[in-house]
């Protein structure tokens, strides 16, 4: 279901005019795309709360501009510093014939049952939270899924295992799009540490046992040596009596 925003035409523009807009509850925006940039007006409530729905940051969106429906998609916005207020928001208009490029976001499932959690201890981390991709506004999917079930310790997975929608592809970055890391099981921090101690114990034990033994006369002379030192070392001298 096509999500809907109402909205209105905007005449005054300007610093001034947009604060005062802001001061009556309204938010200012701008729609531009295929024909004329319009400005527009929100209801600052009922943006906010669209705002907070995942959906309405990845979905063509229905605005309805006194009466005129067009097809949108969310391009920007602004907040407040510290308040929880929309300062701005913009919007393109869609060409149902031309591919769109968009962030869609990702969800993760059974992160739970994946060996590396269940078997290994492992934490998932996740180092993207939405894909770029590009695709006709009729084959954007709403999110993507991210199947973690098989997922080892100490692996990942990347953009190229992911089930792209038909019509669906990921955005390139670069050469190297598909080795893109999605997200990893990584290694508890205490086994890490105790695999570091291991490998450092293990060399040391090798290196020991790598090194020479000492040669029989060596070792003949190492032994001699305190004794000839000990024989030409002076006697302490006698005190005389009377």
């Amino acid at each position: 279901m096509a999500i809907e925003i109402n909205a209105k035409n905007r005449k005054a523009q300007g610093t001034g005019a947009s604060r005062r807009l802001r001061n009556t509850g309204r938010v200012p925006g701008v729609v531009y795309g295929a024909g004329d940039v319009n400005m527009i007006e929100l209801d600052h409530n009922e943006l906010y709360y669209k705002l907070r729905a995942e959906a309405f940051h990845a979905s063509i969106l229905t605005l309805n501009v006194d009466g005129k429906k067009e097809s949108v998609q969310l391009r920007d916005f602004v907040m407040h510093p510290f308040r929880q207020q929309v300062q701005h928001i913009d919007f393109q208009r869609v060409d149902a014939k031309k591919k769109m490029h968009i962030k869609v976001p990702l969800h993760f499932l059974n992160a739970d049952i994946s060996p590396g959690v269940k078997d290994g201890g492992g934490k998932i981390s996740h180092v993207m939270n939405d894909l770029d991709i590009t695709c006709l506004p009729g084959d954007l999917p709403t999110f993507i899924e991210v199947d973690l079930s098989h997922l080892a310790l100490g692996h990942s997975i990347h953009v190229a295992d992911l089930k792209l929608p038909p019509g669906v592809q990921a955005v390139s970055r670069g050469t190297h799009t598909a080795e893109a890391v999605v997200a990893t099981v990584q290694v508890p921090r205490g086994m890490a540490e105790a695999e570091v101690t291991a490998e450092a114990d293990a060399a040391a034990a090798a290196s020991a046992a790598s090194a020479p033994a000492p040669a029989a006369g060596a070792a003949k002379a190492g032994a001699a040596a305190p004794a000839a030192a000990a024989a030409a070392a002076p006697a302490p001298a006698t005190k005389k009596t009377k």
